[in-house]
């Protein structure tokens, strides 16, 4: 309960200071302003949180949890395949409006638009890289290749996040609110996956 209720409480504070313009956007501001230096490194980093990278990987993995879980006999082996890319496809559908709602402008070094806030492609790498681990976690035996793929999912959602920053596609509480935001869908996946028995 606790991983479903503390990030959908930060959120909501971050959410808060952005709108009411409180004094989190100064340290936030000071942070870009360190932080931002455009170069071909940051972008591609930061293109690793396009729907057309990040997708991809998920649906792969989808296909593999799913072919695992058939061949294996797992217990409602289709229930958390079908649940990530739900989870997935519900994105968009809470982004957009959010983005819409806040109406925050981006950074000094971005075009002048607004809509930045939350980081859409933050939480498109959390939930597409964090749904893929969870969905492989369980068929994986050896505890070194778990940590693998654990820490690969989390050098990926960094990765996206620093690149954003750098490149001063983001400010850095748009990304923070994204990892928020994808952590919901994350902690709901985790408990499906938990359910849904071991695989033999």
């Amino acid at each position: 309960m606790l991983l479903l209720v503390l990030p959908v409480v930060l959120f909501a504070l971050i959410t808060w200071q952005v709108v009411a313009d409180g004094p989190l956007l100064r340290p936030d501001a000071e942070v870009s302003r360190a932080l931002v230096h455009p170069d071909g490194f940051s972008r591609f980093l930061s293109d690793l949180g396009n729907v057309q990278v990040a997708v991809p990987v998920l649906v792969l993995a989808l296909a593999g949890a799913l072919w695992l879980g058939r061949m294996r006999g797992a217990p409602r082996w289709w229930l958390p395949p079908l649940t990530a890319a739900v989870l997935m496809a519900l994105v968009p559908v809470v982004v957009v409006p959010l983005k819409e709602w806040t109406d925050r402008p981006g950074t000094p070094v971005v075009p002048p638009a607004t809509g930045y806030f939350p980081s859409g492609h933050t939480v498109t790498a959390v939930v597409a890289y964090g749904s893929a681990a969870l969905l492989l976690l369980p068929w994986l035996r050896s505890p070194a290749a778990r940590r693998a793929l654990a820490a690969g999912c989390g050098v990926l959602v960094l990765g996206v996040s620093y690149g954003l920053v750098r490149h001063g596609y983001h400010w850095p509480l748009d990304v923070l609110a994204g990892w928020c935001l994808g952590a919901v869908p994350l902690a709901v996946l985790a408990r499906v996956t938990g359910r849904s028995g071991q695989p033999k």
